[in-house]
């Protein structure tokens, strides 16, 4: 597999080694020793998530305040654009962003550290996004930075997406440290 780096301190593009012939593909989606060189990480992953959405969906900005959680992400079927925000106010790429597409043709995987903002919208008629998280979930931390901020300026493919409406209610990046 190959590992580069993002624009993101920390934030990691995976693809992965795929063999593949007329009959289809076998592809290793996750190997703890393996990921761990790799990736640079020393957590566990103790929750699966796998969610579907129909095309301009947006699901995020979502992030933990107290127990961040590292998520390994990918896409089993369809496509995203999938976005990063750097919210950790120590870190030299504080309020930077990063947006991948990952599908199910580049079968490719974004690592995303605890501490981070984490989104994605569908481009395709629907996506099922697959996720491996470091901590479990907890409604009473969850948190959520607007998808639009103008002070980020994330350039989204999808001008009007589908929100829910806890994401529609975000938080401005500036509001999020007061």
């Amino acid at each position: 597999m190959k590992v580069t780096d993002t624009d993101v301190i920390g934030v990691k593009l995976v693809e992965p080694k795929v063999f593949g012939d007329e009959r289809g593909f076998f592809l290793e989606t996750f190997q703890q020793d393996r990921y761990r060189e790799m990736l640079d990480i020393d957590l566990d992953f103790v929750q699966d998530n796998h969610s579907r959405s129909s095309r301009n969906v947006l699901r995020g900005l979502h992030f933990q305040t107290s127990k961040p959680q590292g998520k390994l992400v990918r896409v089993v079927r369809g496509e995203v654009f999938d976005v990063v925000v750097d919210i950790r106010p120590e870190s030299a790429t504080f309020g930077k962003w990063v947006g991948v597409h990952l599908s199910e043709s580049n079968k490719n995987q974004l690592w995303v550290p605890p501490g981070l903002a984490h989104g994605f919208v569908v481009i395709s008629d629907f996506a099922d996004f697959e996720y491996k998280c470091t901590d479990y979930y907890d409604p009473k931390n969850e948190g959520c930075l607007i998808w639009n901020d103008p002070e980020v300026g994330i350039q989204w493919p999808v001008k009007t997406p589908l929100l829910s409406e806890k994401d529609a209610k975000g938080k401005l990046f500036g509001e999020l440290f007061k």
